[in-house]
């Protein structure tokens, strides 16, 4: 099966954005430099491409998901695979050969003789992969997760056994003493937020449905070795909007803006609200509580306001991020935040043996120009959180990447010995690499290039073989 999108003047669409047609296989891909050794396992990354030209306004977080796979043997072989996630909305349209259901700019459901069957609203799974407990999750946070196989052929939904059928977070966090996985959902309807722990095996062992005054838009949210923080920012839903044309999120600062600690030992009764300064976080890097129980630091991506292109198509100049650091006290109840590093930017990431507990070093997706340039990542940053240095690598002109994840070298020591690996895409031949860099000096030590170029994306993880 191949696309049917024909050039585009859409500009996520179109360039370093524009879908794939092919499924691929390819082996022996060529290298530049020396990949390193011991480096065994897979990088998975998701992302929208859609199969057949969308129905109405675009947006990209509409796309079909489709799972990149670049596979490393440790000893310097590469090959690479990719594979559209089969989804039951994708097979409606595919029997239909077109799109026939609409997206988050317009308010567009199919009929049921359209669908054939199929869900009334398509559960696209491009966000964000995941492994855990034996199964691989590709995630969409407005549904449940997807299941594939190691060779990325779809299995189909997962709701954990029938435990959890509710929306999943893109963004679960993955306790790296325990094993649990702890993840959230949000619904426009109520209960607006609920919480659940799956333990290492993938079973469910705990759900806390949370109250909210509004419905809103949560895409991520952090974890410590005690407790779980959310952010309660005025990204607002509104369905009845949405069906008159509108768009379905808007921002609300005289809502309010709150950040809630949830102990991960409670039922819920016990979470603490803290007011802070209207803004909005797409991405956490870390979170983690002091040895006293009475602080929670928390480090993310702070904007002062959400803008995803709904109420204009070219968002709010307001709408960058930066590294921020946020620090909740629990006995006075207050926040404060400062921020942590000078380039905007987003996608921050830690080591995952490092995940709810305090860190050194982060990474993230950054603009080297100080201000983004159409969107588009062109360096990764590194922050050391005790020196308040940070070191930014470009990679290279015209070149673009996403979201960097940290390899952790099985036989270095230090929370730095490892490497960052991303796609990066050459924005004139429109061609993509997959590039890494030593960790610890944000060298570039190898190149696999890739056949086929991969479309600029959301989310995806590093895999060990062992």
């Amino acid at each position: 099966m191949t696309s049917t999108i024909a050039t585009s003047d859409d500009p996520f669409l179109s360039g370093g954005y524009a879908p794939v047609d092919a499924e691929r296989d390819d082996v022996a891909l060529s290298v530049s430099g020396k990949l390193p050794d011991g480096l065994a396992g897979v990088y998975l990354r998701n992302g929208p491409n859609p199969m057949f030209a969308p129905k109405g306004r675009y947006h990209i977080f509409d796309g079909d998901g489709m799972l990149h796979g670049l596979t490393l043997d440790g000893e310097g072989g590469a090959r690479y695979r990719n594979r559209w996630v089969r989804t039951d909305g994708l097979a409606a349209e595919t029997r239909r050969g077109a799109a026939i259901y609409g997206g988050m700019a317009n308010g567009e459901f199919p009929t049921p003789e359209e669908t054939g069957g199929g869900p009334s609203m398509k559960n696209v799974a491009n966000t964000n992969v995941v492994r855990h407990a034996g199964r691989i999750l590709c995630l969409w946070e407005a549904g449940s997760p997807t299941e594939v196989t190691p060779a990325l052929e779809t299995v189909g939904l997962c709701d954990f056994g029938g435990a959890f059928s509710s929306p999943f977070t893109a963004h679960p966090k993955i306790d790296p003493r325990t094993g649990e996985m702890l993840a959230f959902g949000y619904s426009a309807i109520p209960p607006y937020l609920r919480y659940v722990a799956i333990d290492a095996t993938g079973q469910v062992t705990k759900t806390i449905d949370l109250d909210l005054p509004a419905p809103v838009m949560m895409h991520d949210f952090a974890i410590t070795d005690q407790h779980v923080v959310f952010l309660d920012a005025p990204a607002v839903f509104d369905f009845q909007a949405f069906s008159n044309g509108e768009p379905i999120i808007s921002w609300k600062p005289e809502n309010g803006t709150r950040i809630g600690v949830l102990s991960r030992e409670g039922d819920g009764r016990d979470v603490v609200w803290i007011d802070t300064d209207p803004c909005y976080v797409f991405h956490f890097l870390n979170a983690s509580t002091s040895a006293d129980g009475r602080t929670v630091t928390v480090d993310a991506c702070r904007l002062a306001r959400m803008d995803i292109g709904l109420e204009s198509e070219e968002g709010s100049a307001d709408a960058d991020a930066w590294l921020h650091r946020f620090t909740v006290d629990l006995t006075t109840r207050s926040c404060r935040y400062q921020q942590i590093a000078e380039l905007p930017g987003d996608f921050p990431r830690v080591p995952a043996a490092l995940e709810g507990l305090s860190q050194r070093y982060g990474y993230y997706a950054s603009f080297s120009s100080g201000r983004p340039d159409g969107g588009m990542f062109d360096s990764v940053t590194k922050v050391d959180f005790t020196t308040s240095a940070a070191q930014t690598h470009v990679y290279g002109p015209d070149q673009i990447g996403g979201e960097a994840v940290f390899a952790a070298d099985p036989n270095g020591r230090g929370e730095d010995a490892g490497w960052l690996l991303n796609f990066v895409t050459d924005q004139t031949s429109l061609t993509t690499d997959f590039v890494v860099l030593d960790a610890g000096t944000l060298d570039e030590v190898a190149r696999v290039h890739l056949a086929q170029r991969v479309p600029f994306g959301f989310h995806g993880n590093w895999m060990p073989a062992a």
